[in-house]
């Protein structure tokens, strides 16, 4: 049995698959925005081919299972390209997701004045009051007035809408009103796409729910348009496998619950390369561990203690909030095509604009004219003109200097010198971006190994490492399907949640075990319809916890499973305490303590994926010497003749002395002269601080 990985990015589209034997093959293929299921073809379609197999040969297994990476719900959302969305709220509350808490600069400074209003997603004349209510015992008081929603519904057509979000106070407790007005509209508005907070978020606080439901709508034409689109393609490719698509949360799930919840796949690339750094982090005993992937557009960054991959609920993207549970994976805009410009003070800036993957880079010879990164990287000669992807795409350094010379004329710089700047100056955004979630953090950041993934990561991670005083490297032997690479590490599996609202003192403890069964029920019956039998589910609760008066909440996972009594909500409660004071370094054990919300995550049973040993080196590294090549190391010296090695002939056991470059098929590994490189049995190459 085959299990396949698709990654499709900002430039790239990428592929890991693993077979029968638990050898990983890796493959490449520039992304199609147009219509993203053509570079996804494309790619399976160089796999088929690696294997002596057509396409429908290839896809024609029934065993063969795909998991699928999109940040087509992300870049719908950031872009605005989104469907035109209807609200039906509680008479009185159409204008929570306006006056959302009074959040006003999320993305900028407080001190900016020039900020202008935040415009939501639903304009005032789509949000439209339903009379009804439901008490926040889960009390209906105001049954559903049923002609309020077909005046809603009428309204609504009127206006074209394509998606419509159903969102009534309380309905996380009792969603009948909810759930009645959802098959109102979802039998008078046919072709429309419909949801409704319960079946997305049901939790409580009003905003948070609200606005989670409302990205979910606004995303789910564009997305349940690609799954059909891809499902259809894949069938007409005689596909008989499974697809699963991945979610931002750091699992995968089915398509149908993907295009049922669309909001799920927001980040969903991102969040998997962190399954992979934990994986890569046990081939050399360690689980604190700094997971960077730079790729063509982005920079994504995750800190991971303990071996614990961190989630947070609190995502905003762009101007929106989606606050379900994803993983902490913060980006900046610095990648491979990111543009150099010149800012006001008359200083070279790199990103967040970004040449994408059409046009691309000046030195893909496409059409674009911007300076971006990897124009600066062809010029300082980390990267081969002739041997990119392998050679599959000649770059033209040429069309790289005279991008450049857009900023280096202006400054009076020599293209070498402006590219080095260039080079500098994205290795700055991306330490400082890494500082923000350690250091400033409180975590003392040289405790940490990086792992270092994307396209464009190995021939930065070494610089990076060297401002931020990082001992160790790990760049792995897929790092430029890093995100593919971590998909293979991902469970499948979904998370759950209903809210308890209750002090200590007052919890009843028969509603949460309530609670926690019918999660757990949820969990199997999902589960089962994958093909999961009830034997291979695994099951972790979790409770979210503050001190009666605090705003923010702490996740509790040291939560028993079966009936919880007395004695085992002592031990959650202690369990808060300590977690607590591992978070903030204080406790305080007199003080009342809040439950807020139960969280239930199954999973399916899985192994840790096997990674197939590498041969032991039995000559030196320097018979692996592929050819030397000027790069400019350090302006003041100028262009250094530097050894380049030929990584597919690297064994493990082989050391390398930085300065020096290793190529790759995908990817250029730059070894600084602080760092030597030796290449461990799985083909990772470890960079260590000398």
């Amino acid at each position: 049995m085959k299990r396949v990985t698709i990654d499709v990015g900002g430039t790239f589209t990428d592929c890991l698959v693993l077979d029968e034997g638990g050898d990983i093959h890796a493959f490449k293929s520039p992304t199609t925005p147009d219509d993203p299921t053509v570079g996804f073809t494309d790619v399976l379609d160089k796999a088929a081919h690696h294997f002596g197999l057509k396409l429908p040969q290839f896809l024609s297994d029934p065993g063969l299972l795909i998991a699928h990476g999109t940040t087509l719900s992300t870049n719908a959302l950031l872009t605005g390209k989104i469907a035109k969305v209807g609200l039906l709220a509680t008479e009185g509350f159409r204008d929570t997701l306006q006056i959302r808490r009074g959040y006003k600069n999320v993305n900028t400074t407080r001190f900016n004045l020039f900020v202008p209003p935040y415009r939501p997603l639903v304009p005032r004349y789509l949000r439209l009051g339903i009379r009804e209510r439901t008490h926040y015992t889960g009390e209906v008081s105001i049954p559903l007035h049923e002609e309020d929603v077909l005046r809603a519904v009428s309204r609504l057509k009127d206006e074209k809408v394509e998606a419509v979000a159903v969102c009534f106070l309380h309905s996380y407790l009792n969603p009948l009103n909810e759930r009645r007005a959802l098959e109102i509209c979802r039998a008078e508005l046919k072709g429309a796409y419909v949801t409704a907070s319960h079946e997305v978020l049901p939790v409580f606080r009003e905003f948070e729910r609200f606005s989670t439901t409302v990205v979910s709508a606004a995303v789910g034409p564009i997305t349940e348009k690609y799954l059909k689109t891809l499902r259809s393609k894949l069938g007409d490719l005689n596909f008989k496998g499974t697809l699963y698509m991945v979610q931002g949360g750091g699992m995968v799930q089915s398509v149908e619950e993907s295009a049922r919840r669309a909001v799920s796949l927001i980040c969903s690339g991102p969040a998997a390369a962190p399954s992979g750094a934990i994986r890569l982090g046990q081939s050399i005993d360690t689980d604190n561990l700094f997971s960077v992937d730079m790729g063509g557009t982005s920079y994504d960054v995750c800190l991971i203690r303990n071996g614990v991959i961190p989630t947070t609920d609190m995502n905003w993207v762009g101007e929106e909030l989606v606050a379900m549970k994803l993983v902490d994976v913060p980006s900046v805009g610095a990648g491979g095509g990111s543009i150099a410009w010149i800012n006001s003070l008359g200083l070279i800036e790199v990103g967040p604009q970004s040449a994408g993957a059409d046009p691309g880079p000046a030195c893909y010879g496409r059409g674009g004219s911007e300076p971006a990164t990897t124009d600066a990287d062809l010029v300082l000669g980390f990267l081969p003109a002739d041997y990119f992807l392998g050679g599959e795409m000649v770059l033209s350094e040429d069309l790289a200097r005279k991008a450049i010379g857009k900023v280096a004329e202006p400054l009076g710089l020599d293209i070498p010198t402006a590219a080095y700047t260039i080079f500098t100056t994205v290795n700055s955004v991306m330490a400082d971006k890494m500082t923000e979630i350690s250091t400033k953090r409180g975590y003392d950041i040289r405790d940490f190994a990086l792992v270092v993934g994307g396209g464009a990561g190995p021939l930065h991670g070494g610089h990076v490492a060297e401002l931020l005083g990082i001992p160790k490297v790990i760049i792995p032997r897929f790092a430029a399907t890093y995100s593919a690479f971590g998909m293979l590490n991902m469970e499948v599996g979904r998370d759950f949640a209903r809210s308890i609202i209750s002090r200590r003192s007052l919890i009843d403890l028969a509603r949460v075990n309530r609670l926690f069964d019918e999660m757990e029920h949820e969990g199997r019956q999902v589960l089962g319809e994958l093909g999961i039998a009830a034997e291979g589910i695994v099951l972790k609760r979790s409770i979210e916890m503050r001190y009666l008066g605090q705003f923010h909440e702490v996740l509790v996972t040291d939560v028993p499973l079966g009936h919880i009594g007395a004695e085992e909500l002592e031990s959650i409660v202690q369990a808060f305490h300590r977690r607590h004071k591992e978070l903030y370094t204080f406790e305080m054990p007199g003080r009342e303590v809040e439950f807020l919300n139960a969280c239930v995550k199954a999973t399916a049973r899985r192994e840790a994926l096997p990674l197939a040993k590498l041969a032991r080196a039995t000559n030196g590294a320097d018979a692996c010497l592929k050819r030397r090549r000027p790069m400019l190391w350090d302006p003041a010296v100028g262009y250094e003749d530097t050894a380049v090695y030929d990584g597919e002939r690297l064994g493990a056991g082989h050391r390398i002395s930085g300065p020096a470059v290793i190529e790759e098929r995908a990817t250029t590994v730059v070894v600084p002269a602080a760092y030597e490189c030796s290449v461990d049995d799985v083909k990772n190459y470890i960079l260590n601080r000398r």
